[in-house]
């Protein structure tokens, strides 16, 4: 029984009369080439006398836009050291353990430095906490991002470290016996708990208060009230056989992230066996796109789902819900103690009922919770009003933008004028741009510190480079006021004492990570009185009066909002929209309808949409740009933070909206309305870009079809015609090429499991860091010029259900007629209220017959016996034959000089920007096609390494770096002539099949079956 569904990427590809779509079927790059912008005037040039490489120059661009100019990368001289340290071999990588920590992202990463700098973060396999995504891959370009803070400030003036003490010193004697409050990100650090306790003791009227800008408040307190420390419950995915979440992005930002490896391990059918996965939305999320049933609720009905889950009555809810909520249940009670639930409604009472139902599971862990949040809702607000009120006299913040972040507008005023305001930060942020006092904190990599992200974990931070400007860390300025003369290195190993037990110093540094039995406390105390009852039910009442219920949440890419001025990750399409360099509402298409919204494509394949101005009480943000997304619950919206941010941001990524100003410190729920406005938004939307819609590209199957059928029904070996005769495409006599024997050597293989794959795209941000991967910008990606080397496509399918869209396909009867083909498939291609999604990373599939290598007349790229598809940059001249005839539509055209080009000005365009660059890899030059290498730099590395020390390669060594970002096990490299390799068993899988197979290119690129639990209970 093969998977025949009709998937399709955008609501325009069903419309079969599109004329865009055709356009962009018949013609890849749909915008005319700009030869006069290059050349000038083509009749004196084709006059003149020229070289031969001219006239191909010439030639190139005259067809096809060959070599844009010239061929010739920039020369960069280095200059040799005149001492050379002892620990840097040019030419040669050194990596070091260390902790990322800002308070929304916190992971344990290896750092790979190149001569000194640091180029590239990678996972410590050491560590078992939380995994690293994306935005952790893409903090080592925000280490070089020119607009961080270069000194001190006091005032508008730069000054020394003495004279910020001095000031800062005078000022807080000034305030004595006033009000004063410490605003901090959580540190859950062990350090600096203990040295702000210090701090606090000795100036009693400074008090200590945490503030997460997305706030995990409920769950907090929950768990305070019921065992007594401010932490949150963690919970292994990996051990449940039935998930079910409330509203809670289990695969996203939920409580701090880091679920997504666990529950990946679960998804991988063994023995007949995987987990099942119920979602109850609004927002189509990560974990509802991998969900088997999703069922969309807006937020007010959540909470009586949960009622209901937790032993409460179905009553009240449509019948489809009430049914979803009796197989939860009827499925929890089968799996007993390995069932779990979760929520990401933010009241206490939500949370303390999942705490009540888990109460036996073995999914969830109380024991050693985790730390990585920590701030109270009602302490926070009592600062915020305290300094509108004035009863707050001064205020330092650290790590955190309140003026930003804070959703009451008064705020900003109010801060102007307080006696005194301190500001630590990296930016020049909207906060540290009023503050009176700004002390420049250094990036991560450049810092001593420690962090107990779970209970009994203990993380160390060690600097990876030398402070590139005059920064301090928050804990060696706190030290200075408190005429300390310790440094905060030799804090930290004082703090350690207990904490290393036998282990040495040495040895914990150069690992990382510690696991220890040390009790050291890094949650501040909160009092009772400030912490929300767990007990009320009305918590979820609505808070502000409006027709729509807003979901606040928090892209893959861009988080809190920390990293705006990161290039790469503000091109990182969204996993669900596949929309970049943006935030926006989404809307259902029933809900779009009746306000007259609308999504349209452009003749380019753009993507333009309405705009809205969107009302919650006073509060109005204007001209926010509408995305008709599919499965988002009716009478709902969703909007990400993190956007908006003007201050310490280059005018390009000046992106978004501000959605701080609709969130609540409470817990109600947001109410907003929606006003349709003038003007048309264009979207950055990769959607159209190289579509495969209608072909054998997503190959699924349920769990009880893979478990009861033979595989020839599910995973059938496409079949070609010759001789009028069908035969396997893998048959010797279907193939046209001469093969040679590839079973000597090494031959690498790239397996990707469909199932254990959720969309995360850290491994497309590890690409760009591995491989010196341009950012293009939004005007760029919108004419579908993108230079991803590795994709991750996302499909919708129209129905909601594997079995119902399998019915119908095979019920059609003949071609025309109410059950007819003919319009059947049709019905099939509308787009569902609630379809399902799958996910497939695509990049260069290195096929062995390879059909770019035949048409290209230059012969620049080549197959080498290893397996790889090579691409020699400087004998391209920009043909684009090879993008033309792959059907994979992996290549990439590099259109313009992307470095050093002012037009393209995303950190290279200056010398601490391109400090980041892989020097392993060169930086394309324009007029060239580029694409995935699958990381031959590394697999060579590793070749002559071994060959070096006399032995053979292990097969953990052979990595790609998308397949080294893989923390959830979907993407295996390898040697598949090692028959001891884990791709080699990966290949004798009965999932496995290759992409477009029936084409007979032969890749070296296989995937695996998408299997769906959608079995009822």
């Amino acid at each position: 029984m093969a998977s025949n569904k009709k998937y399709w990427k955008s609501v325009e590809e069903l419309d079969q009369n599109s004329s865009i779509v055709k356009t962009l079927q018949e013609n890849e790059f749909v915008e005319d080439i700009p030869t006069d912008e290059f050349l000038g005037d083509k009749e004196i040039l084709g006059a003149s006398s020229t070289t031969r490489r001219d006239f191909l120059k010439y030639v190139g661009f005259t067809t096809a836009a060959a070599s844009l100019a010239a061929c010739e990368g920039p020369v960069i001289k280095s200059i040799p050291y005149v001492v050379a340290p002892d620990e840097i071999v040019p030419g040669v990588a050194n990596y070091y353990a260390t902790t990322m920590a800002d308070g929304f992202d916190f992971a344990n990463v290896l750092v790979k430095t190149r001569e000194g700098r640091p180029i590239k973060i990678e996972r410590n396999d050491l560590a078992a906490n939380g995994g690293v995504n994306a935005r952790v891959h893409a903090s080592v370009l925000s280490l070089y991002d020119n607009n961080r803070l270069k000194s001190p400030r006091v005032g508008d003036e730069n000054v020394t470290w003495e004279a910020f003490d001095a000031a800062a010193a005078e000022k807080m004697q000034d305030m004595a016996g006033k009000d004063v409050v410490l605003l901090t990100q959580t540190f859950a650090s062990p350090s600096t708990s203990k040295l702000i306790k210090e701090f606090t003791a000795a100036y009693l009227n400074v008090r200590h208060v945490t503030y997460d800008t997305v706030s995990s408040s409920g769950a907090l307190d929950a768990f305070q009230q019921k065992f007594g420390t401010r932490a949150m419950a963690d919970y292994d995915f990996g051990k449940a056989e039935v998930i079910v979440s409330v509203g809670a992005d289990i695969l996203g930002d939920w409580q701090g992230g880091g679920y997504d490896a666990g529950y990946a391990q679960g998804r991988i059918p063994k023995n007949g066996k995987m987990s099942k996965h119920i979602q109850f939305e609004a927002n189509m999320t990560l974990s509802g796109a991998n969900a088997d049933n999703r069922i969309p609720l807006k937020p007010s009905d959540q909470k009586k789902v949960l009622v209901a889950l937790t032993g409460g009555s179905t009553s009240g809810l449509p019948e489809n819900v009430a049914q979803a909520v009796a197989m939860a249940k009827k499925l929890m009670s089968k799996a007993g103690s390995k069932a779990v639930i979760v929520t990401g409604l933010p009241d206490a009472a939500s949370q303390s009922s999942v705490l009540d139902a888990n109460a036996g599971s073995v999914v969830m862990d109380t024991a050693k919770p985790k730390m990585t949040r920590s701030a109270n809702n009602a302490e926070v607000e009592k600062v915020m009003n305290g300094v509108i009120n004035g009863s707050v006299k001064g205020l330092i913040t650290v790590g955190v933008d309140p003026v930003y972040s804070f959703p009451n507008d008064d705020f900003k005023a109010a801060y102007e004028k307080l006696d005194m305001s301190i500001a630590f930060a990296m930016k020049y942020d909207a906060t540290a741009s009023l503050a009176q006092l700004v002390g420049a904190t250094p990036h991560y990599l450049e810092s001593w510190g420690d962090v107990q992200m779970k209970k009994g974990s203990y993380s160390l931070i060690q600097p990876t480079i030398r402070p590139l400007y005059k920064t301090r860390q928050f804990q060696e300025t706190l030290l200075a006021w408190a005429k300390n003369e310790t440094s905060y290195l030799d804090y930290i190993k004082e703090t350690w004492s207990d904490v290393l037990g036998g282990t040495s110093w040495n040895k914990a540094l150069e690992a990382g990570v510690l696991t220890s039995e040390a009790t050291v406390d890094v949650a501040p105390v909160v009092a009772a009185d400030m912490l929300e009852s767990s007990s009320s039910n009305g918590a979820m009442s609505a808070a502000q009066v409006g027709d729509m219920e807003l979901v606040l949440y928090t892209k893959t890419s861009m988080g809190d909002g920390q990293q705006a001025n990161n290039p790469w990750l503000q091109e990182m399409p969204d996993p669900i929209t596949r929309t970049s360099w943006d935030n926006y509402v989404t809307v259902s298409s029933a809900d779009a309808k009746k306000l007259g919204l609308v999504n349209e494509n452009v003749a380019n394949g753009g993507l333009n949409g309405s705009l809205v101005n969107v009302k919650m009480g006073k509060t109005i943000i204007e001209n926010v740009p509408v995305l008709i997304q599919p499965g988002q619950a009716l009478g709902s919206v969703g909007l990400a933070l993190g956007y908006g941010k003007k201050e310490a941001v280059q005018e390009e990524m000046q992106t978004g909206v501000n959605a701080y100003r609709l969130n609540s410190l409470s817990t109600g729920t947001l109410a907003v309305s929606l006003e349709k406005v003038t003007g048309v938004h264009e979207f950055a939307c990769v959607q159209l870009h190289n579509t495969m819609m209608g072909r054998d590209i997503i190959r699924e199957t349920t769990l009880e079809i893979f478990n009861t059928e033979n595989v020839k029904e599910w995973n059938p070996v496409p079949q070609v015609s010759k001789d009028h005769e069908e035969i396997p495409v893998t048959s010797p006599e279907a193939d046209l090429w001469t093969s040679f024997d590839r079973s000597i050597g090494h031959h690498f293989n790239l397996s990707i499991d469909l199932n254990a794959c959720t969309g995360c795209g850290a491994c497309v941000i590890a690409c760009h860091s591995e491989n010196n991967v341009p950012v293009v910008g939004k005007a760029e990606i919108r004419r579908s010029r993108d230079m991803h080397w590795l994709r991750i496509d996302r499909y919708y399918s129209a129905e909601e259900s594997f079995e119902v869209d399998q019915e119908k396909k095979e019920g059609f009867d003949g071609l025309f007629g109410d059950n007819g083909s003919l319009g059947g498939f049709g019905e099939l291609e509308d787009p569902s209220a609630n379809p399902q999604v799958a996910f497939q990373p695509v990049m260069c599939q290195h096929c062995n017959h390879a059909p770019c290598e035949t048409v290209c007349p230059v012969a620049a790229t080549s197959h080498s016996r290893q397996g790889q598809n090579h691409m020699a940059y400087n004998r391209c001249v920009g043909t684009r034959y090879c993008a033309n005839n792959c059907p994979y539509k992996v290549r990439r055209f590099n259109w313009f000089l992307y470095s050093e080009n002012d037009e393209f000005d995303y950190h290279m365009n200056n010398d601490m920007g391109r400090m980041v660059l892989n020097p392993d890899v060169n930086v394309r030059s324009r007029g060239v096609m580029e694409k995935c290498s699958m990381c031959i730099q590394k697999t060579q590395l590793s070749i002559l390494d071994a060959k070096r020390d006399g032995r053979t390669v292990k097969d953990s060594e052979f990595q790609t770096a998308c397949s080294n970002a893989c923390d959830k096990g979907a993407m295996v490299f390898g040697d598949i002539n090692d028959h001891d390799s884990e791709v080699f068993n990966s290949k004798k899988d009965k999932r496995m099949y290759h992409l477009l197979e029936a084409v007979g290119t032969k890749p070296n690129v296989f995937y695996k079956t998408k299997v769906r639990n959608s079995t009822k209970a």
